[in-house]
């Protein structure tokens, strides 16, 4: 069952601007959420102190975050799906807001185009992805119509994306910390027991908390937490850093369906990963084999980036495209209307 984290609080936020020492901290912890204040200190050059001050003052205000959510790339930590929704007229945000209270919805976009949302969905298996997908649909009022598209890979997505505040030495010294990615998982390591379950529900919230409090909310010792942490994100969690929108310098966001032949597929996917506006790209089974989420500047450059990638690719065709009005909800953070946090439903287990 999902429990909703009181409102952060974002009374003050207004009042809060990024100078470079903010988007100095929140590049190194994009590069390493759980990287330690000293070394983002020396790194900044400045007070480890200091450092941690200002993210905490971001994060009170809702603009900036750690989340820790399933590692998407291996089907057997989690089976996702991208589903387009149609609603009755005027129904739209109604119908969102019914989606964010379910764990096993992360993200939700409210859209222009051919569909009014587009959401994200994760569950362990096929059938249980298409058991969620059907109760959830058919229990909320104002779901006209349904399209689910399963993912069959995820070769980039946001945990990715890089404020570009750092020059390359410090860069450099921020990678050589992060701990390495192990192997991929045995059908074994791939279970979760009840200690893993309830620490990937503490990261969601807040993906720095310390081994003292994760201790202390779980019943356990910090040096069995330190290698469960440890242990978890090197081979089935992913962490990420993100930062409101609006302050990233990219306000706008937009959706492309996209196909290319089947032989271009990864050749396409590896060119995407290296495009800047390029947020997240899913490999996806139906009409459409692309779903590319991107960031953007300015509205004209909704067409002007499709263009871009037609140049880049020529054999990709983009069959649609869809401007999002709000993120609602982003790996289970809910936003409000200047995309800051405003609460979190905590990510579920998939296993469960």
């Amino acid at each position: 069952m999902s429990r909703e984290v009181p409102p952060l609080g974002v009374q003050d936020s207004a009042a809060v601007q990024l100078d470079e020492l903010d988007r100095g901290v929140v590049h190194a912890l994009q590069i390493h959420p759980r990287a330690p204040w000293k070394l983002v200190g020396e790194v900044l050059g400045v007070d480890p102190v200091t450092a941690a001050r200002r993210w905490h003052r971001l994060a009170r205000a809702g603009l900036a975050w750690v989340t820790a959510y399933p590692r998407l790339s291996d089907p057997r930590i989690v089976v996702t799906a991208i589903v387009e929704v149609d609603t009755e007229p005027g129904a739209a945000e109604d119908v969102a807001r019914a989606f964010a209270k379910d764990p096993a919805v992360p993200n939700i976009k409210l859209t222009a185009g051919g569909r009014d949302i587009v959401v994200a969905v994760q569950a362990r298996s096929l059938d249980e992805l298409h058991r969620l997908t059907t109760s959830l649909f058919q229990r909320t009022p104002g779901v006209r119509a349904t399209r689910t598209h399963v993912s069959t890979g995820v070769p980039t997505e946001g945990s990715r994306w890089r404020l570009r505040s750092l020059d390359d030495l410090q860069t450099a010294r921020i990678e050589a910390s992060v701990p390495p990615v192990a192997r991929p998982l045995s059908p074994d390591q791939a279970h979760w027991d009840d200690l893993d379950t309830q620490l990937l529900e503490l990261l969601s919230v807040d993906g720095r908390m310390s081994l003292r409090d994760l201790a202390a909310a779980t019943g356990t010792s910090q040096t069995t937490l330190r290698r469960k942490v440890q242990s978890l994100v090197s081979a089935r969690l992913n962490l990420r850093c993100d930062l409101a929108r609006p302050l990233s310098g990219w306000p706008l966001s937009a959706v492309y369906f996209a196909s290319v032949p089947g032989q271009y597929v990864e050749q396409t996917t590896k060119v995407l990963t290296g495009v800047r506006e390029v947020r997240s790209c899913a490999i996806t089974a139906g009409p459409y084999n692309l779903v590319i989420d991107v960031w953007l500047r300015e509205l004209r450059d909704v067409h002007a980036f499709e263009a871009h990638l037609s140049g880049r690719i020529p054999h990709l065709t983009v069959a649609d495209r869809s401007v999002v009005l709000r993120t609602l909800k982003h790996m289970g953070r809910l936003l409000d209307r200047d995309g800051r946090c405003v609460g979190v439903v905590p990510l579920r287990n998939p296993h469960l």
